[in-house]
């Protein structure tokens, strides 16, 4: 393990969080919020004092390899959380560390789940920090390094693989740099629009920059008690649906539209995919309100519409209390949950193209019961997929649908209902914010004993880093071998 090149990464990456962190110390000093201030002050400090140290200590020059890539990338996302729940705890607005903590890795993973009990209490500093981790982590901490220090070298290759999303991780460019450039340059271009768009529908600056971040980062964190639900607007949430849904679309889609121009989305397979489960779904809510909840056509369409976007993006946005649709419509919200967004994009969950592979190969393996010599491969946008591409998303579900079902047992075991468990474990796990029962759409996780709260931390971080890249730091071979890696 090339301790050097991991405490060089890590010391450039805590030297620029720290300096992040002026930004909403700056707001609170404007608004005259001495302790926020204090808490912003020393949490940067120290951090950039840290930074600072390992920065000197460290080696950016020497080739990074895999095992120091899956090092720095789970290091760096375990640091950032711990950290930044330090201006939460110390402003004293969020007394217990563990909630802070709690707090922060729901931002950073883009989750959304809070343990706050009355947002609006919070002063706007603490707000904007909680936009800020989810619009740092939304598209990636890593992926954002990269393009700061073009010298990490072919090291950036293992970053890069490791954080972004997705069961094939398509090299866009034939440099990661470029990429990762371009990546940030389109999240960019959303969240401006975004909040350009919010903003002239009526939100404030301040609520117009805090959900542009969210809605991007498909984090979930809002100004409001009520979500988006405040603001009783069908501009606004059909504004935050659309970006909601175009940060749920995978982002080479959009590289490629960027560098030649146009592209032939009808033959991207997983976005029509991502549409056919978007729409049929907002369809059949949308009757079963209609004709089992006595809704109008309209009402029902709106929050139809709306929540199912909110869902399947693992946004977790509200505009409407779900746990008092009918069941066909709830058990819908609980399994999109599941499937999250597409691949390579800001959303959670098992993403759409795992999905779409699962299904094919199910198909091809009914097929194969009738024709026991039958030769069929998955077929995606025209291309064979790889057989190793194969196999790695069964193993993944496998592992996904395990540490779901252990994080459920646990929960379980903390006093929670069944159902409510299960919802708490891919609601975090697959990064979707708000669940059912005591944490549902119009509570918050807040009554979760500690022990509950350090699994689902857990679920947020393995959730976000899809598994592998934590999961592999508890294997004694990973540190024990001696293979060049």
């Amino acid at each position: 393990m090339k301790i050097e090149v991991l405490q060089g990464f890590q010391g450039r990456l805590l030297t620029f969080y720290g300096v992040l962190m002026l930004i909403p110390m700056a707001l609170a000093f404007y608004d005259g919020d001495a302790s926020s201030v204090k808490a912003f002050a020393l949490t940067s400090i120290v951090t950039v004092v840290l930074g600072l140290v390992l920065w000197r200590r460290g080696n950016l020059e020497a080739r990074m390899g895999l095992r120091e890539g899956f090092v720095a990338v789970a290091g760096i996302w375990l640091l950032f959380s711990f950290i930044g729940a330090f201006p939460f705890y110390l402003s004293g607005y969020i007394p217990f560390y563990l909630d802070a903590l709690f707090e922060a890795t729901s931002g950073f993973t883009a989750t959304g789940a809070t343990v706050l009990t009355d947002i609006e209490s919070l002063p706007r500093s603490l707000l904007l920090w909680r936009s800020l981790t989810h619009w740092l982590g939304g598209m990636g901490i890593i992926v954002f390094f990269i393009i700061l220090l073009p010298r990490v070298g072919f090291g950036a290759v293992h970053l890069f693989n490791a954080e972004v999303t997705g069961p094939d991780k398509e090299r866009v460019s034939p440099r990661i740099r470029d990429t990762a450039l371009l990546l940030w340059s389109i999240y960019s271009v959303l969240t401006l629009l975004a909040f350009v768009l919010l903003k002239l529908a009526g939100m404030s600056f301040f609520d117009a920059v805090n959900h542009a971040f969210s809605c991007v980062a498909t984090g979930g964190f809002s100004t409001k008690n009520a979500s988006i639900g405040a603001f009783d607007s069908p501009l606004i949430e059909a504004i935050v649906i659309l970006f909601m849904f175009l940060a749920g679309v995978n982002f080479t889609i959009y590289i490629h539209t960027w560098r030649k121009g146009t592209v032939s989305l009808l033959k991207n397979t997983e976005l029509k995919a991502y549409l056919a489960i978007i729409l049929s779904t907002i369809a059949i809510i949308t009757i079963s309100l209609v004709a089992q909840a006595g809704y109008q056509f309209l009402p029902a369409l709106r929050q139809a519409a709306f929540q199912t976007v909110s869902v399947t993006t693992t946004t977790g946005f509200v505009i409407a209390d779900y746990e008092i649709w009918p069941g066909l419509p709830q058990m819908l919200i609980f399994f999109l949950m599941f499937i999250g967004g597409c691949s390579a994009s800001t959303a959670g969950g098992l993403k759409v193209n795992r999905i779409v592979v699962l299904v094919r190969l199910c198909r091809i393996y009914i097929k194969q019961a009738v024709h026991p010599h039958l030769v069929s491969n998955v077929v995606l946008g025209g291309k064979i997929v790889d057989t190793l591409v194969l196999k790695n998303v069964v193993r993944y579900f496998t592992l996904f649908i395990f540490i779901f079902v252990c994080a459920t047992l646990a929960l379980a075991a903390t006093g929670l209902e069944p159902f409510e468990a299960a919802a708490a474990a891919i609601a975090t796990l697959g990064n979707a914010g708000p669940g059912f029962g005591i944490i549902g759409p119009t509570a918050n996780y807040a009554s979760i004993i500690p022990f509950g709260k350090i699994v689902l931390i857990a679920c947020m971080l393995l959730g976000r880093l899809e598994l592998l890249s934590l999961l592999i730091l508890i294997q004694p071979e990973f540190w024990k071998s001696t293979k060049n890696w």
